[in-house]
């Protein structure tokens, strides 16, 4: 609810204020879908009937993938170590992200928010240190400036569309490799990167649907993505 409330605050000051926040998360994908179950959306105009098919023999190592969203951009994606820890993301920070943001218009990580979530590696005190030099109140997080929601209600288009779209399009046809997996994902995130910014707007509206419904249960909501 609080950062829903400073979220709709800061986009009444400022009607572009979404897009000035650098949405990111992070996903392993497996031979035959994604680790997280809680990101297993289908997205359909239709029921699709989708299932998944489960094999235990000739599987590989996931892919931990990492991609942000800010305005009508899609960065990344980029593949991350399976065993992420504190040190390695904040060599992440310090190095890779500063290479995949260089295409982004000037004047945007001049003015950018920077969100994570609160997963462990992303809350030790190395990146902390980063984020409070790189981006001083200008990041959202746990120990940040701004505070995210430690149980978050899919607020950030990744969540609530990103993952389990890209999903559906990679499984639509089998995975044989580990390379051909890797392959998937940068072919189809290519082909959906201009199309991000239909997504900012849905954060906005999720923000005001958990206002509405004082903290309870934020039901899916099902934008069509064209």
């Amino acid at each position: 609810m609080q950062f829903a409330n400073w979220l709709l605050d800061q986009q009444r000051n400022n009607i572009n204020f979404i897009g000035t926040i650098l949405f990111t998360d992070e996903a392993g994908f497996t031979k035959n879908g994604m680790i997280n179950l809680h990101n297993k959306h289908v997205w359909a105009d239709e029921n699709p009937h989708a299932t998944i098919v489960s094999h235990h023999q000739h599987q590989f190592q996931p892919i931990n993938i990492w991609a942000g969203i800010i305005g009508n951009c899609l960065v990344g994606p980029f593949v991350l170590p399976e065993r992420l820890n504190g040190q390695l993301y904040l060599e992440f920070l310090q190095d890779a992200f500063v290479d995949l943001i260089e295409d982004l218009p000037l004047e945007t990580p001049r003015n950018m928010y920077f969100m994570h979530d609160g997963a462990p590696p992303h809350f030790s005190v190395g990146v902390r240190e980063h984020l409070n030099n790189v981006y001083p109140n200008r990041w959202i997080g746990r120990g940040g400036s701004i505070a995210w929601p430690p149980r978050s209600p899919d607020l950030t288009a990744l969540d609530f569309f990103l993952w389990g779209y890209l999903k559906n399009l990679m499984y639509s046809t089998p995975v044989n490799t580990r390379e051909e997996l890797l392959e998937k994902i940068t072919f189809h995130c290519d082909a959906i990167r201009n199309k991000a910014g239909l997504l900012q707007q849905s954060s906005i509206h999720r923000a005001r649907e958990c206002i509405r419904l004082h903290e309870a249960h934020v039901e899916p909501t099902y934008e069509v993505f064209n």
